[in-house]
């Protein structure tokens, strides 16, 4: 099992009931195919670095997971056709970064 982490971009004009239900969408996803989530990170409404189909800000939603090399793909494919979605990044995890986010979320409860 690998550790990921996955930041996406959803379109500003969702309401938070909208935003909620993707996520949960993603999640979702993500227990089908056999992923264990460690931690999810509203970060909430950010402006953008630039404009992305004319819109200049973007709900940003952090998760962290476990699971096999397939998991991803099959994460990324539902990202490509949920027309919400702006912008994906996918990281695979080494030991390093997976320290750095635990001490990081212990922080963030402390």
């Amino acid at each position: 099992m690998n550790n990921y982490e996955t930041v996406f971009i959803l379109t500003p004009v969702l309401s938070d009931v909208q935003v909620k239900e993707a996520v949960e969408k993603f999640q979702a996803v993500l227990k089908e195919a056999g992923a264990k989530i460690l931690h999810t990170e509203n970060w909430g409404l950010r402006k953008l670095a630039y404009p992305i189909q004319k819109k200049s800000t973007g709900f940003y939603t952090l998760f962290q997971f476990e699971g096999a090399g397939d998991v991803v793909e099959k994460l990324e494919i539902a990202f490509k056709r949920d027309e919400r979605v702006l912008r994906f990044l996918t990281m695979k995890m080494d030991k390093h970064h997976v320290a750095f986010a635990e001490r990081r979320r212990n922080k963030a409860k402390a």
